[in-house]
């Protein structure tokens, strides 16, 4: 596997970092982008940013409901975001504040769920399944990017991110829920078929949308879903699951808070890890041969 390394990602205290000098460089550039850069979330401020920036697209531009205190404050929380990790795309042409958290993601392992009582995940979902699995596990949520950053490089950044965030935590299994606009199951019928007759998770990896919230995907046979229809129709952050593999559990749920439709995501971390153990020891390579 090429020279030993050592590598850690902190908690959110800290942000990701290489430990090994022989592989800081090549760690480096892959976590930064011009002025862009990768990492967890260093301060309290920097997680109220990020708070920021969700509030902003949720809220201002996506149309969600917040509650009195998230109107007042201007700022997106709950009582996980103390707990977990954030991870932020950073630009440092903007300088420092609010308004230089461009992306963000929430990170939330077994010992902050544990903290927590639950996984986020757990109050539209039965993810017994998920949260006893016996390898390490991560949910995502909360991800958002700023209007002006939705580029292809912007959203590789974040997923460079979590690529190392996950190699470094030796994470198995990824899950969290994620978003379809609207609310009505009838009007996105095409993609949540596709997504049911293509994408099921196994049983043993199968999330179930807890009783009083299920929403069957199954709203056309197999053989009348236009499957290229359908991956249009679908969010970027759905189809980039899909490429790395990902199921979806049985049934979504509709979330009249954030005007949308959900659906329970799940990626082995197999492809995620592969990908960037590969890319990183090239990068290694060429560091050490420059």
């Amino acid at each position: 596997m090429g020279p030993k390394r050592r590598a850690r990602v902190a908690t959110h205290a800290n942000a990701i970092r290489m430990t090994d000098t022989s592989t800081d460089q090549a760690s480096s550039s892959e976590l930064r982008m011009g002025s862009l850069e990768v990492r967890l979330a260093e301060s309290a401020a920097e997680i109220d940013w990020a708070q920021a920036l969700r509030y902003r697209v949720f809220y201002n531009e996506m149309s969600a409901v917040p509650s009195p205190e998230m109107a007042a404050r201007h700022r997106d929380f709950d009582d996980f975001d103390a707990l977990c990790d954030h991870l932020l795309v950073v630009d440092h042409a903007r300088g420092g504040g609010p308004e230089s958290v461009v992306g963000t993601y929430r990170l939330i392992r077994r010992p902050a769920a544990e903290k927590a009582g639950r996984f986020y995940s757990s109050s539209e979902y039965d993810i017994a399944p998920l949260a006893n699995f016996p390898g390490e596990v991560l949910e995502l949520g909360r991800s958002c990017v700023d209007a002006a950053y939705r580029t292809r490089g912007s959203m590789q950044l974040l997923w460079r991110g979590i690529a190392a965030y996950v190699f470094q935590h030796r994470i198995e299994l990824m899950f969290g829920c994620a978003s379809l606009p609207g609310t009505d199951p009838q009007a996105i019928a095409q993609p949540l078929s596709y997504l049911h007759h293509h994408h099921l998770a196994p049983p043993e990896l199968r999330a179930r949308a807890l009783p009083e919230l299920y929403v069957d995907m199954a709203l056309m046979e197999k053989e009348a879903v236009d499957a290229k229809r359908a991956l249009v129709e679908l969010p970027p952050l759905i189809k980039g699951y899909l490429r790395l593999g990902g199921f979806i559990g049985d049934g979504a749920v509709i979330d009249h808070q954030f005007n949308t439709t959900d659906v329970c995501i799940v990626v082995k971390t197999d492809l995620v890890t592969d990908k960037y153990a590969k890319h990183y020891e090239r990068r290694s390579r060429d560091a050490q041969s420059a």
